[in-house]
């Protein structure tokens, strides 16, 4: 489903408000507080880079959630980054392996990946496009590249399911890129590329899901600033992967580089802006779980004896069967 929304734009290219707040006059008592008038802006609490590991069958990724300093991020479990045009570097893959307890989130930039999985689902992941796969109560499955040379980039977001729906069946979504809600931010070709949710009223093609994911891609070709509606209340955050992005309120801006991940606290608006140079940003928010998280390799419950079902479960081959 491509995209193109004026009402996105209109909505997107926001001035900065002005936050009024209030001055004690001269016969003020020094016990009162200044008049202050709170706003729903979003701002950076933390950046942090991502660290190099390996991972399938030797891949070369950074891992950005899910290394030490930030283990998850409920309900988010994991983000990995990989790019390069070395085929050494990707081309062993990720050969088959389990899930379960949660739901794995391929973005494919550039190059393409082969899915396939023990219920016999199959898709080329493109360039461009994205693979949306609830592991539910198990899968087993693999993703491999189909290609030997040329530049592999993109990332794997892992999101948490709550424990009403772990053991759900699994389910596969099979995202190309014509089925990403797409819509230009600027004469200039700033575009944005929504996957899951309806930020500013653009809808993804993710069915409903529990955590209420937004997640979307954007390549800033100039510096207009503009803004992004999110839930208050939801997890969020920024990784920019090209060239470098401001992000905050016009007052409390944070500048964030290449290869950081932004934090940011509660809040309904986002706003960005990309000041030097072209930059492209990867965001999601998610509704919190707020669940005990017990995590072992690919399988994530909600406590060690569910852990130990699913690693029996995978041993004796019944871990994708209802």
């Amino acid at each position: 489903m491509r995209t193109t929304r004026r009402r996105f734009l209109i909505d997107s290219m926001l001035a900065t408000v002005a936050v009024a707040a209030g001055c004690r006059s001269g016969t003020e008592s020094a016990s009162q507080a200044p008049a202050y008038l709170p706003t729903s802006d979003r701002t950076v609490v933390q950046t942090l880079p991502g660290i190099p590991t390996t991972d399938g069958a030797g891949v070369q990724l950074t891992r950005v959630i899910g290394q030490p300093a930030l283990r998850n991020l409920d309900p988010f479990l994991m983000l990995d980054r990989f790019h390069s045009d070395d085929p050494n570097a990707y081309i062993a893959g990720f050969p088959s392996h389990p899930h379960r307890g949660f739901e794995t989130v391929t973005v494919m930039l550039d190059g393409s990946m082969r899915h396939r999985d023990s219920r016999g689902n199959s898709g080329l992941i493109r360039g461009g496009g994205s693979q949306w796969m609830t592991a539910g109560r198990g899968i087993i499955h693999s993703e491999m590249p189909e290609q030997e040379a040329g530049l592999m980039s993109g990332f794997q977001l892992w999101i948490n399911l709550p424990a009403k729906e772990k053991m759900c069946p699994a389910y596969y979504q099979d995202l190309g890129p014509e089925r990403l809600a797409e819509s230009k931010l600027s004469s200039a070709g700033s575009t944005v590329r929504v996957i899951a949710g309806t930020p500013n009223g653009l809808a993804g093609p993710v069915r409903e899901r529990p955590t209420q994911p937004t997640l979307l891609t954007l390549t800033l070709e100039d510096d207009q600033p503009f803004e992004l509606e999110l839930p208050g209340e939801h997890t969020s955050f920024a990784f920019v992967y090209s060239g470098e992005v401001d992000l905050g309120p016009e007052a409390k801006t944070k500048k964030v580089r290449a290869g950081q991940l932004a934090l940011f606290s509660p809040g309904k608006r986002l706003r960005l802006r990309a000041t030097n140079q072209r930059s492209a940003v990867l965001i999601a928010a998610a509704r919190p779980l707020r669940e005990p998280i017990v995590q072992r390799g690919p399988f994530v419950m909600n406590t060690e004896a569910e852990i130990q079902r699913a690693i029996a479960d995978y041993r004796n081959g019944v871990l994708d069967k209802a």
